[in-house]
Parts: C-alpha cells; structure tokens; sequence
C-alpha cells in the first residue's frame, strides 16, 4: 500500500484537501485583509491550493501556519502588483466591499481590522508592513512564524511590526463608536438624503469629513475627494435630484459595520460605508465600480 494519501496529491478528499478546506475561510480573510479585494483574494487561495498540493503532507509540523505562510508569499507578490495598478486607476481606489454575516460584527477585533476605514489605513502601509501588521494584530501569530512568511528575520519583523503599528495607530478612527451608534447614525444620513433635509445632514456630518467615490472609470463618480460638510451634503442631495429614477436604500452589514446599499430602479448601484470619529461621519465611501460591487449578492464568511 502507497502512502500517497499523505501527500498533497490527494485527489478528492484527502488530508491535504481537508486541511485546506478547513482553513479556507482564514485564508481568505488574510489575503483580502492584505489585498482589500475579494477577486484578488480569490486568485491568491487559487495559487495557494496550486502548491498546496504539491507539498508532502509528511514534513508539514503544523498545516494551518504552513497554508497561512503560503497565502502571506502569494498575496505579498500580488499586493506588489496591485499597487502598479492603483497608479494608473481611474479616480479614487477603495476596497472591494463585502456583505458580512452578524458572526464578523460580533468579532469586535476582526471587524475593526475589515472595516472600510481601516482597509484604507492599511492601503498606506507598505506590502511588507501590511503583511506584518495583519499577521500580528488580527490574527496574533508569532514573530518566527511571521518572519517565514514575510522572508526577513524575526527581529526585523519585530521592528516593522512596532512601526506598522504606530503608523496605523495616527491615522486609525478616534473614538470608539458602538454599533447602535453607527446604526443610528446611517439612518439619519438616510432619512436626511431620502427626504432632502440638507440641515440633518449638515448635522451628522463633521465639518471636515471627506467623500470618496470609486467609479473605476466605468461608472461615474467624484475623481477626486470632497471636503467639507456642506459641499458633502449639497453633492449627495443633487445627486439624487438628478436620478429620475427610483432610487432606494436598504441597510446592511459591509465589512463588519453597518452600511447602505442604494439601489436605482432596484438594481443594486452604489455600496455606502462611513468612518465615524467622536460620533460623526468623517469619511464616506461610495463604491460604484461595478467590478467591486459582485460581493454585495451574497454573504462572505470571514474567519481568524
């Protein structure tokens, strides 16, 4: 009798497909939270499960940190990639949005660290900061085990790790927010944009919050982000002046925290997500590339 069960060609079913099929979820979750998009990450756990099963399962002391330090090299080569591809992208660049299950806002740690706001902190670290603040801080692993996945030395990564971790702590939301407080804050927004109450959104809304819109060059949005509360408001309120057609807004939960899907005609157009400090909103993310908009049909489990 052959040993081949225990390697990672193991056709269906076998240890090194059971092993990864139990890590799938983890997996996912670290190369999104490295790469800020779904399609990207999908690539990756491709590319994972590709030299996965050319591993002999025997030498392999502990699966999950092997499979986690595979995805961490394969998503670091496509972060190097991407970020070429932010350059030469159409108007502002924001994460692929996702429609999260409950379980993600119950996970306080996670759902900070996939958060539309803090995704767009992490896009300003570098790939090899990114990989050590998201391996350390989300998902607590080692400092040897992070140094074999980043390929540097564990003291090295201890100093990267120190300096990741001030530079997202400067740039993170102040102010703790709790979900009802969210939740209340984006039904007002809703209310306020729904019935054209400018003052009620100039009232939400802090004096300095800034919009950010992602068309992708493929639907239209603001190239460039607006500042301040008044051109915010009259920019959201026109907008909708504009659109003879039906438009609705349902909440729901993207990345974690309360959100607002805006459907025109009933076909699904724009993701909303806020950044809320001290109780307003300071940042607003409106995703209408098309391409980013696929993870909104139908719920994405995340998983640390």
């Amino acid at each position: 009798m052959s040993d081949h069960g225990e390697h990672g060609h193991d056709g269906r079913g076998g240890p090194a497909t059971e092993a990864f099929v139990a890590h799938r979820n983890l997996l996912f979750t670290v190369a999104y939270e490295m790469l800020g998009s779904a399609a990207d990450a999908e690539d990756v756990l491709q590319e994972t499960w590709l030299r996965w099963a050319g591993v002999d399962l025997s030498q392999v002391r502990d699966r999950r940190a092997y499979l986690v330090r595979i995805t961490t090299r394969q998503a670091l080569t496509r972060l190097r990639t991407l970020g070429r591809r932010k350059e030469s992208y159409v108007g502002s660049w924001l994460p692929e949005p996702l429609l999260t299950a409950p379980d993600v806002a119950e996970d306080v740690e996670l759902a900070d660290s996939v958060s539309m706001a803090m995704m767009l902190v992490m896009e300003t670290l570098t790939p090899t900061e990114r990989a050590v603040f998201v391996l350390r801080e989300v998902f607590d692993l080692g400092y040897d085990e992070i140094a074999e996945a980043v390929g540097k030395s564990p003291a090295a990564v201890r100093q990267t790790a120190h300096r990741a971790r001030a530079h997202v702590a400067a740039r993170r939301p102040r102010g703790a927010v709790s979900r009802t407080e969210t939740r209340d804050a984006l039904a007002a927004f809703q209310r306020a944009v729904e019935t054209g109450d400018l003052q009620g959104l100039l009232d939400i809304l802090a004096p300095d919050v800034v919009l950010l819109g992602d068309g992708g060059g493929i639907k239209q949005a603001v190239l460039r982000p607006v500042r301040g509360a008044d051109k915010v408001a009259r920019l959201m309120l026109g907008g909708l002046v504009k659109q003879p057609a039906a438009v609705s807004m349902e909440p729901v939960q993207v990345n974690g925290f309360p959100g607002l899907l805006v459907r025109l005609d009933g076909e699904l157009d724009t993701v909303m997500a806020a950044r809320f400090d001290d109780g307003l909103i300071t940042g607003l993310y409106a995703v209408r590339n098309p391409e980013k908009l696929t993870r909104m049909r139908r719920r994405t489990v995340l998983h640390r």
